[in-house]
């Protein structure tokens, strides 16, 4: 999983200090769309023309922002866009087994745009659009729904480099995290890179202060092939709690007027004897 955002931040500073680091070597640019192995995770929407209305996304191959909808893909797997004037965008699909229980793999989908700079050391910084980000977390064992989440997460990558893949004979993105540890290795898939539109899709009045996944529930519909988000509306709870509570208290009321009519009852059978 990504690191808190504070060792982030710490981890930019001390990146920024180090020595540059293959991007003179690469082989290509880093534009483009890049996957997995899988071959099944890809970031854009299922077209490549790239034009607004945003209604023309309702289709997407794996985030629809319009209808704040993931699209389950067929395998799990990464896919980064890079475009050369500083836009990214990344779609991820994890499966978090769980060695104890199998019926209890964990699910997550997650999705973010925003900028990138690649530092004079040849680090990459990814800068997400805050209020854009979301998240699908499934967890059969613990939840009855999946749930669905704002989330923004600073990703810093410490090197990277583009070659040609010896045995796929295309280009590979190998990617290091913050602290050096080398992900699974991305092939190009388009050229030039599938992505939504680069700018805020779904803006707010104010940004969330907030960072990584934020606790704010995204009432929408999900498709068919996921669980239902769980939502909680606490107005409504408030009230009914409200009620219950009333209705409580005249209970109370009424039990402690009965008492009385029976200690008054009792004492009058007392005195007439």
């Amino acid at each position: 999983m990504l690191p808190p955002v504070s060792v982030i931040s710490l981890t930019v500073v001390a990146l920024l200090a180090l020595p540059p680091v293959f991007a003179q070597n690469n082989v290509t640019s880093l534009s483009g769309t890049w996957s997995s192995k899988s071959n099944a995770v890809f970031t854009g929407p299922a077209s490549n023309r790239l034009s607004f209305p945003l209604s023309r996304y309702a289709s997407c191959s794996f985030y629809d922002p319009v209808n704040e909808k993931f699209f389950e893909p067929a395998l799990t797997g990464t896919s980064y866009s890079f475009t050369d004037d500083g836009f990214y965008e990344e779609a991820v699909y994890l499966a978090l087994a769980n060695p104890t229980n199998p019926s209890c793999t964990k699910g997550v989908l997650q999705w973010q745009h925003g900028r990138y700079i690649i530092a004079e050391n040849g680090s990459i910084i990814l800068h997400p659009i805050m209020v854009d980000g979301r998240r699908l977390h499934s967890d059969p064992c613990k939840h009855s729904t999946s749930i669905y989440t704002r989330f923004n997460t600073t990703e810093v990558f410490k090197k990277w480099e583009v070659v040609v893949d010896e045995y796929r004979g295309v280009h590979r993105l190998n990617l290091y995290k913050f602290d050096g540890a080398p992900m699974n290795p991305m092939y190009l898939a388009y050229r030039p890179p599938q992505m939504l539109p680069t700018q805020t899709l779904n803006p707010t009045e104010s940004a969330p202060k907030a960072t990584g996944a934020s606790k704010l529930k995204v009432k929408r519909t999900l498709p068919s092939n996921l669980k239902n988000v769980e939502s909680i509306n606490v107005d409504r709870w408030w009230w009914i709690g409200l009620g219950m509570t009333s209705v409580g208290f005249f209970w109370v009321l009424h039990g402690l007027g009965g008492l009385r009519l029976f200690f008054v009852w009792g004492r009058g059978r007392v005195r007439g004897i």
